[in-house]
C-alpha cells in the first residue's frame, strides 16, 4: 500500500504510463492521458489534436461516474418486466451528452459571471476551455446546442416508446443541472449543489434509466439509487473543501464554506460511511441484490481515503500529480472508481446468473 495520495491517484496498470506521459499531444497515448488526467500531455502544449483537446474540453475524464449510474439503472432493470435494451442505451446516451452539456454550460456560465478566472482552480487543475484558448465562445456554444439537440432527439423518441415520465425525469435533470451555475438560481453558491449531485446522480439517473428501460419505476429503485448518489456527493464534497480559500472570498458559498473545512471533512467521510450503510439497507428490503454486498471489497482503498482526507494536504504537489491545487477530491474520485465498479460488478453478477434480491 502507499501512503500517499500522489501515488493512490492512478492505478497500477497507469502509473507507467503517468510517469512518463506522452511527449506529444496526438494520437491514442495522448487521448489516454487526456481521459485518465483531464490534462493534455504537459510537453504538447498547444499542439493538440482535435480529440485530445475536446477530452480536456469536455472533461471526459470525468464521464465514467455517469456511465456508472446508467448502468446501475441498467442492471437492475434487465431482469424485470417491460425491459428494452435499445431504451436502456437510448437512457445512457442520454444521461452521458447530459453531462457532457453540464460541463460545458458550466464552464460557459461561470467564465460570463466572472468566477472562473486564471487564477481559480478551475484553470489551474485543467485548461480552461476559453480562458486558454482551447476552443472559441463559438464552437463552445455549438457543442452546447449539439448536446442538447442530442438529449431533445432521445427524449422524443422515449416518449414516444415510454410515455411523459421518462420526460419529467430528463426535465428535472436538466433543471437542476443548467440551476447549479447559472442565474438566477446558482444552487452552487447557495450550499445547495451537493444535494443537487446527489438527486441528479442518485434517483433521476438511475431511476430515469430503470424507468427509460422498462416504463415503470418502483419505489424500490429509489433505494437502490442512494448509495451511488451518495458516491458521486463525495467528490463535489472533496471539490468543493479545496476550493474553500477560492470560493470563500468571492462569495460563493458553497456547503463546505457553509460548515469551514474540519466539519466539511467530516460531513465527507459520514458520506463515504453512508454508501456501505445504504447498500446494506437496501440488501435489507430487497432493493438491491445480496451479490451487492461485495462492494465490502472496496474498504481497504475506503481506509487509504479516509487517512488521506483526515490529513492535510501536502504544500506541494506530489511529482506527476496533474490536477493540483484539487487534492480531496481526487481521494473521493478514487474511491467512487473502485466502490462504483463494485456495485456495477456485483449487479452483473447478479443479472447474469439470476441471483435474485433474497
Amino acid at each position: 500500500m502507499r501512503a500517499t495520495l500522489g501515488d493512490m491517484t492512478v492505478t497500477t496498470e497507469r502509473r507507467r504510463e503517468l510517469a512518463a506521459p506522452p511527449t506529444s499531444g496526438r494520437g491514442p497515448r495522448s487521448w489516454l492521458y487526456a481521459l485518465t488526467t483531464t490534462n493534455p500531455p504537459p510537453a504538447a502544449g498547444n499542439d493538440i489534436d482535435g480529440m485530445t483537446r475536446w477530452i480536456v474540453v469536455t472533461r471526459a475524464a470525468v464521464l465514467p461516474m455517469t456511465l456508472f449510474a446508467g448502468l446501475v439503472g441498467g442492471l437492475l432493470a434487465v431482469r424485470h418486466g417491460g425491459f428494452d435494451t435499445l431504451d436502456l442505451v437510448l437512457a445512457i446516451v442520454g444521461i452521458v451528452l447530459a453531462h457532457l452539456n453540464n460541463n460545458l454550460t458550466n464552464d460557459l456560465f461561470d467564465t460570463n459571471v466572472g468566477t472562473d478566472a486564471e487564477s481559480y482552480p478551475r484553470a489551474l487543475y485543467a485548461p480552461h476551455p476559453l480562458l486558454t484558448n482551447l476552443v472559441t465562445k463559438r464552437q463552445l456554444y455549438t457543442a452546447i446546442a449539439l448536446t442538447t439537440i442530442g438529449d431533445l432527439v432521445i427524449a422524443a423518441i422515449l416518449l414516444d416508446r415510454r410515455g411523459w415520465g421518462v420526460v419529467a425525469f430528463a426535465t428535472a435533470g436538466i433543471v437542476l443541472s443548467v440551476a447549479y451555475t447559472a442565474p438566477p438560481l446558482r444552487l452552487k453558491k447557495r450550499g445547495l449543489g451537493e444535494p443537487d449531485v446527489l438527486v441528479v446522480w442518485g434517483p433521476l439517473m438511475v431511476g430515469g434509466t430503470y424507468l427509460s428501460a422498462t416504463g415503470h419505476l418502483p419505489w424500490q429503485v429509489i433505494v437502490a439509487s442512494i448509495p451511488y448518489g451518495l458516491l458521486c456527493t463525495t467528490v463535489l464534497m472533496g471539490k468543493h473543501v479545496d476550493k474553500i480559500p477560492y470560493d470563500e472570498p468571492a462569495g460563493t458559498r458553497t456547503l463546505p464554506v457553509i460548515l469551514g473545512a474540519e466539519l466539511a471533512k467530516q460531513v465527507t467521510l459520514g458520506l463515504l460511511a453512508a454508501f456501505y450503510v445504504t447498500v446494506g439497507i437496501g440488501i435489507a428490503v430487497q432493493a438491491l441484490p445480496w451479490m451487492t454486498a461485495i462492494v465490502v471489497l472496496a474498504l481497504p482503498r475506503l481506509g487509504q481515503v479516509w487517512k488521506a482526507i483526515l490529513a492535510p494536504p501536502p504544500a506541494e504537489p506530489p511529482k506527476h500529480y496533474p490536477i493540483w491545487p484539487l487534492w480531496y477530491a481526487a481521494a473521493a474520485f478514487m474511491h467512487v472508481r473502485r466502490a462504483g465498479a463494485l456495485l456495477v460488478l456485483g449487479l452483473l453478477i447478479s443479472a447474469v446468473f439470476d441471483l435474485g434480491w433474497t
